[in-house]
């Protein structure tokens, strides 16, 4: 190979890894955007959700649920919705406003609860239950004092 070859090649691997790179970014904007109840129900109300092409789409994307591709997902929500969207059933439902109103409820009440401790491990009355210093308390064993 000369090296006239060599600068030819060169250009056209950079231009296919940065047209890669830009399908990617473009692929992931729009499963972020999925996250998004209200972006989902004007999709539905355009009928955009029944068109073949686009489910075949949605399915082409699941490829982003894979470790390699969802370490770059910031709405999770994102992928709980993108494997939904695989459901004929809630594709439809997603064309009701109340089915959107209630999505977006339910998503607000994971994101307002999802780290309280209370929601996600919660304690039964009787259980030892560990303090924020690490010892163990027993709420059922009251302090008694022993005399003097």
């Amino acid at each position: 190979m000369t090296v006239d070859q060599e600068e030819s090649v060169q250009p056209v691997v950079s231009d296919a890894r940065s047209i890669n790179r830009a399908r990617f970014e473009l692929e992931l904007e729009f499963v972020q955007s999925l996250a998004n109840p209200f972006y989902l129900h004007s999709l539905a109300q355009q009928n955009i959700l029944d068109q073949p092409a686009f489910i075949n789409f949605l399915e082409y994307l699941l490829y982003f649920k894979e470790k390699d591709y969802a370490r770059f997902i910031h709405y999770p929500h994102a992928l709980h919705h993108l494997e939904l969207l695989q459901h004929a059933q809630f594709r439809s439902e997603m064309k009701k406003d109340e089915y959107r109103d209630y999505l977006h409820q339910k998503q607000f009440d994971h994101w307002r609860t999802w780290r309280d401790p209370s929601h996600t491990n919660p304690i039964s009355p009787g259980a030892p239950h560990t303090s924020v210093d690490g010892q163990v308390e027993d709420k059922n064993v009251t302090n008694v004092s022993t005399g003097p």
